[in-house]
């Protein structure tokens, strides 16, 4: 028999989650109201959750719960609360992307199964043994993975307990997922925080080679590809539409139910997607499944595709005929979404009703009966019934004293004291320890997990130091900054290790000032050059934008810190990093305002950075931006690619603004805000906060950001962490367009 896979169905709202339920998933995936990035579906209310938990179970359904944004420090209190009524549920899995949030379960709820998100870009073997260490029992890999990559990683994670996930149908992210600040810079909403507003679908000013909407890729479908995920051990096949209704859930979850089916059963795959096409799609491509990574794969229209594929299937047919088909698809699409109805009216997710009834006499033990459609049992209580001088024991006492069993799971339907002696009265702890019991026998006879209380997070008692400037650099020619005395330098490496590692070894062993600065993306063979360039250098710090490294940096004893690109934004992730990780320092996420920031609690002997200057990332994509911007003769992306294209263009978006794309040797192909990032104001406004403080001076987009003398910046930006204070007014003369929107803004 072929692997069985899990198909795991989105689920943004209960009608969607009904039709997954319907339709044969496996699994659901779904959100809460808060904690959760798609805030633009329904999402559900607890109780709500609790419906669909149980409505799941009954269906051999699980159901996995969405926290998979990063938390803000204000946050942790609810957080943890809601933490307190998830280990009490059933659910069945929580998908996390915040360092501080793995902490906090693994520390504290180990019963909860935790799942990383794919916000937190799961690409290389280093960081599935990083999710390891922090309690991870699965991982959605990448999107930008092909086969034999995901195969690799798999295993790895097999060998420790981890199951693979991966979306196999769906939009497409054009950029590396939880790396994508476009939306938080353009229009102030973070995709971190799940409220993206996909500006990679906008229309932009017709590019050089012809089209509107050159960042828009088609949807992702690996429907013809079982055997291959098959073979390369995959646990879950995961399908992306949290804002898809309905219909749309239905139809995609029946087809690939089929699929599935048809594949265990026969050995082979249906090749029969037509279905697929009915329901909201961009066409279909899986380029980088396949690791053929090619201009095909886009698509210049971000809307519905299905009216285009009629056209595009009678392209030879008369008009008539068309129009005809187009109906057809009209009728289709009326009776999926009938067809959902008549599949999900007799779902419901009602609480399940209790009738509870209470009997005594004088001198008698009090009697509780507490019956359900599924179950009955009996409470006695330990003490006999007195006669009451004053509070009697009356069906007001004991609504309120069992209001409580009121929850997520179960309503009192009707509390009857008929047979209960008037003027009679029992110990009120006494009614206590009969709710409590009621509630551990509703529970299949476990005890309730007892609440946690929040960590106390003391502010860090050593002597903090005046701030410490830092510099980043990423070309030779700058070598000479190393002679400065008063400033920190590091080294910004390539995304490509894969050539030219035993050189970068010999630059950092000749010069011996330079601090490595690794990359967010280091995938397979990149990967392992790297984390052979860390052992055969064997640096005394690091900086590491990567959690793979910085894994590989904790075994090693290297001293590392954490990168502005790993998103840090509370104490429980500084926390996470130190004690889990044996890290000495972090960057401190540049999408915090000032409010947000000056809540978190820096640990003990612990470093806390920030980036006051540098060029604004958008994006980064392992696609190629200028196919469709301004042309490329390759049809494919190829090895060659990211060794050695060196380009740069630009796109305009509709309200004039523009943004540079820019591709070094070594690099991915990124897009930048056209004006870099300037903080000056934080170092007055936290005097406190931070120990050393960051400029980045790499030559970013053919150098159009730094064109100005590298050492009077060094110098103003010196100044500046010094305290003096006109140095912030000389820098915007120096600086004259820059932005800090998103410390004004915050998340």
């Amino acid at each position: 028999m072929k692997q069985q896979f899990e198909l795991l169905a989105p689920g943004g709202d209960l009608d969607s989650i009904k039709a997954a339920i319907a339709a044969g998933a496996d699994a659901v995936y779904c959100g809460l109201d808060s904690f959760n990035a798609r805030k633009r579906a329904v999402n559900l209310s607890f109780d709500e959750l609790s419906g669909v938990i149980r409505l799941a179970h009954q269906h051999r359904c699980q159901v996995f719960l969405t926290l998979n944004i990063i938390i803000l420090e204000n946050e942790l209190p609810a957080l943890l609360r809601l933490l307190n009524q998830l280990v009490n549920s059933k659910i069945d899995g929580l998908i996390v992307q915040d360092l501080g949030l793995f902490y906090l379960l693994s520390k504290h709820f180990t019963s909860l199964e935790i799942h990383a998100s794919t916000q937190v870009t799961t690409h290389n073997e280093g960081q599935i043994l990083f999710l390891n260490k922090l309690g991870v029992s699965r991982v959605n890999l990448s999107r930008e993975l092909n086969i034999k990559e995901i195969k690799t990683l798999t295993m790895l994670g097999h060998q420790h307990n981890i199951l693979s996930e991966v979306f196999v149908h769906g939009s497409y992210c054009i950029s590396f997922s939880g790396l994508c600040y476009f939306s938080s810079v353009e229009s102030g909403n973070s995709g971190n925080r799940g409220r993206c507003s996909q500006p990679c679908r906008d229309k932009y000013e017709k590019t050089a080679t012809g089209f509107d909407h050159p960042l828009n890729l088609k949807d992702n479908s690996a429907f013809f590809d079982l055997a291959t995920l098959a073979d390369a051990g995959v646990d879950s096949l995961k399908i992306e539409g949290r804002i898809k209704g309905a219909s749309y859930v239905h139809t995609v979850i029946n087809s690939w139910r089929k699929q599935l089916n048809n594949f265990y059963n026969q050995g082979r795959v249906l090749d029969d997607n037509s279905d697929l096409y009915k329901v909201f799609n961009r066409d279909f491509s899986n380029g980088f499944l396949k690791g053929d990574i090619n201009k095909l794969m886009f698509i210049d229209n971000p809307r519905d595709n299905t009216l285009k594929h009629i056209e595009q299937q009678n392209a030879e047919a008369g008009a008539e005929e068309i129009e005809q088909a187009k109906q057809t698809l009209y009728n289709e699409k009326i009776a999926m979404v009938r067809t959902v109805e008549e599949n999900i009216k007799d779902l419901t997710i009602a609480k399940t009703p209790l009738i509870i009834a209470i009997s005594g006499e004088l001198n008698q033990k009090l009697v509780v009966s507490v019956s359900s459609p599924k179950e009955s049992f009996v409470v006695h209580s330990q003490s006999v019934l007195m006669q009451a001088d004053q509070a009697t024991i009356n069906l007001s006492a004991l609504q309120k004293r069992f209001k409580s069993l009121n929850d997520g799971q179960f309503v009192i339907e009707k509390l009857l004291v008929d047979d209960l002696q008037s003027d009679l009265c029992i110990p009120f702890n006494e009614l206590t320890r009969i709710k409590n019991s009621i509630a551990f026998l509703l529970n299949g006879a476990v005890e309730l997990v007892k609440p946690v209380l929040m960590p106390i997070l003391k502010k860090a008692a050593d002597n903090k130091t005046d701030p410490r400037l830092a510099v980043l650099i990423a070309s030779e020619t700058d070598l000479h900054l190393c002679q400065l005395s008063s400033v920190d330098i590091y080294y910004k490496l390539p995304d490509s290790f894969k050539k030219g590692s035993s050189q970068l070894v010999d630059l950092f062993l000749n010069n011996g000032k330079l601090i490595p600065w690794f990359p967010s993306i280091l995938i397979a063979e990149d990967y392992l050059a790297a984390a052979e360039f860390l052992k055969q250098l064997q640096p005394k710090l690091i900086v590491t934008n990567n959690t793979g490294i910085a894994y590989l940096a904790s075994e090693l004893g290297i001293n590392w810190v954490a990168g502005p690109y790993l998103n840090i934004s509370n104490s429980l992730s500084l926390l996470a990093l130190k004690e889990t990780f044996n890290c000495s320092g972090a960057f401190i996420s540049n999408e915090l305002n000032k409010a947000q920031i000056r809540k978190i609690v820096r640990p003990d002997r612990f470093k806390l950075f920030y980036s006051l200057y540098h060029p604004i990332l958008l994006m980064a994509s392992r696609q190629c931006f200028f196919q469709q911007t301004v042309g490329c003769k390759k049809l494919s992306i190829d090895a060659q690619c990211i060794q050695k294209c060196k380009k740069s263009a630009s796109i305009i978006n509709l309200k004039g603004i523009a943004f540079s794309i820019d591709k070094q040797k070594g690099g991915y192909p990124s897009i930048y805000s056209s004006q870099p990032f300037l903080n000056t104001e934080i170092v007055n406004e936290l005097p406190d906060m931070f120990t050393h403080f960051l400029i980045d001076l790499t030559d970013i987009g053919g150098g159009r950001h730094i064109t100005r003398d590298k050492r009077r910046l060094i110098e103003l930006f010196t100044d500046l962490v010094n305290g003096c204070t006109d140095a912030g007014s000389a820098l915007k003369e120096v600086i004259t367009c820059s932005s800090n929107e998103q410390y004004k803004k915050g998340l």
